[in-house]
């Protein structure tokens, strides 16, 4: 399948992103307990390789991080405004400085593209659509800019044009094997993202599913991700 043209806005891409047929599930996989981030990168790592090299199936690992920043390879030192607060991490994922900590989800995504679409922007708009429909489970309405990437809500304690982020996304693709993926935010603490400047953009601030005032439960959304991943990505199958 050819790549679509860059100039095409995200949301006119396909979003089904469903692979070729007698294709294995995908694993599923959800951490029981708060993961280390350089724990996290090298089983990622591990996994990556192992499936380009037709070793394993293509997984999602679910998890929670200890509270962190991660720089991506557009981020600018400016925007580190606390570099004492917690660990930063550099790490070759796209994108500027991000917050992970307790109370959101963090997905990474290992698909092969080759058994997909070898199409980077549409997975990118796929893993958007992903997290607008697992928001949309909740009767929360995510949106995409073109001008930035993320899901963003509008916030109703706000005048105007107010808006929140609520979901990062940020992707590596080695041997057309993606890695890192996406972030939800459930029940973060979200004065630890004063520290940075979330992913470059200083115009809005960054909100939660609590914050909004939904009392939802990480279970609840792990639920509501799976369901929503496998009408768009296909099967999966629970891992251990």
């Amino acid at each position: 399948m050819s790549a679509v043209s860059p100039s095409t806005a995200r949301d006119a891409l396909p979003t089904s992103f469903l692979p070729l047929a007698g294709s294995p599930p995908v694993a599923w996989r959800v951490a029981p307990a708060p993961v280390a981030y350089a724990e996290a990168l090298a089983e990622m790592d591990r996994l990556a390789e192992a499936i380009a090299a037709g070793r394993a199936d293509e997984t999602v690992w679910l998890l929670e991080h200890p509270p962190l920043y991660t720089a991506g390879t557009s981020a600018r030192r400016e925007d580190l405004v606390d570099p004492d607060r917690f660990p930063v991490f550099e790490t070759g994922r796209g994108g500027q400085f991000t917050y992970h900590g307790p109370g959101q989800r963090v997905a990474y995504v290992m698909l092969d593209l080759k058994r997909r679409a070898p199409d980077v922007r549409r997975y990118v708009a796929a893993l958007e659509e992903w997290l607008i429909r697992t928001l949309a489970a909740f009767n929360v309405r995510g949106e995409r800019r073109e001008d930035r990437v993320g899901v963003w809500v509008r916030h109703p304690t706000k005048a105007g044009e107010g808006e929140d982020k609520i979901a990062a996304l940020g992707i590596r693709v080695r041997r057309w094997v993606t890695m890192h993926g996406v972030s939800l935010n459930v029940e973060p603490e979200l004065a630890h993202f004063e520290g940075i400047v979330p992913c470059g953009v200083r115009e809005h601030g960054v909100t939660s599913l609590v914050e909004l005032g939904l009392p939802v439960t990480m279970e609840d959304v792990d639920l509501a991700l799976r369901r929503e991943f496998e009408v768009l990505f296909g099967p999966t199958r629970t891992e251990g």
